[in-house]
């Protein structure tokens, strides 16, 4: 299992290649030349070059992956405490200063289409098999997947935390968290809130989130028209926005009425130095 983990991290640095990639989730290729020949729809997996049908998607996606941090920094930032180090709340990883936060932080690919997402989903490790303190985001195209990012420095961030790995799909729920995000289904049309969606690999639990683009408040200097941003939202019906988001992202994690999904700000987990801040909202 060490070397499959270790192996995830390095696959991450490398494009796809599209040519490889199977048409459905079940991996099928066959028929592919028959369809084509005989005039059936081909898609970008029968020929990437030739193909002839590709359902688009409502906006372009970015898969991130964040690489665990080499061991040796953990060490030495565990046996010398007067060293300097740089602590990133959101991954709760820690590394000495002077190394790069970007080198750890990798695009692996954006695409526009359904058979695209299946053919990257198909082709990259599984969030069961990745390193400790690893992570991938999937966020709309132009978002990093960090507070800092313009887009998402008034927002905040829907999440929940399974603390026993050992009896949890975390596979099959962050497939579906994912095509819920990629559908438009976790918000209504027009509200423009859903940012992107995250799941973390730690020491005893997985976490998932879905971030978005404010907190339910109008995020200041934005156009008398940018529903997005806000405006023209009362308080009330930006914060239901927001419960309702969080709603269907518990009903899509299919968790019992006795657990809980919560959503903190990102600027009150900076503050906090810690993703656990203080929630504003739970469903």
């Amino acid at each position: 299992m060490a070397s499959t983990a270790d192996s995830a991290a390095s696959n991450m640095d490398q494009q796809v290649d599209l040519s490889t990639i199977p048409i459905s989730p079940d991996g099928d290729r066959s028929g592919a030349e028959s369809a084509k020949d005989s005039g059936k729809l081909v898609t970008i997996f029968h020929d990437k070059e030739n193909f002839n049908v590709k359902h688009q998607l409502q906006n372009k996606w970015t898969l991130w992956f964040t690489k665990p941090l080499a061991a040796r920094y953990a060490m030495a930032a565990s046996r010398c405490p007067q060293l300097g180090i740089i602590h990133n709340a959101e991954s709760n990883e820690t590394c000495v200063q002077g190394e790069n936060w970007n080198d750890l932080l990798k695009k692996v690919i954006t695409f526009d289409s359904v058979e695209e997402f299946w053919g990257i989903y198909n082709n990259i490790v599984p969030v069961s098999e990745l390193s400790l303190k690893a992570d991938y985001h999937l966020f709309k195209e132009g978002v990093r997947p960090e507070w800092e990012d313009p887009q998402n420095k008034h927002g905040g961030k829907w999440s929940y935390q399974y603390k026993d790995k050992r009896n949890i799909d975390i596979d099959s729920l962050w497939l579906h968290v994912m095509l819920a995000a990629i559908g438009e289904t976790l918000e209504d049309e027009d509200d423009g809130e859903v940012m992107g969606v995250v799941v973390n690999v730690r020491k005893g639990f997985y976490r998932i989130g879905v971030w978005t683009r404010t907190i339910g408040k109008h995020i200041p200097n934005r156009g008398d028209g940018d529903v997005a941003g806000g405006k023209g939202r009362t308080p009330a019906k930006g914060q239901e926005v927001l419960l309702t988001i969080g709603r269907k992202f518990k009903e899509i994690l299919k968790l019992p009425n006795t657990e809980a999904v919560e959503f903190s700000g990102h600027t009150d987990s900076a503050h906090s130095g810690s993703t656990r801040a203080k929630s504003k909202f739970v469903v």
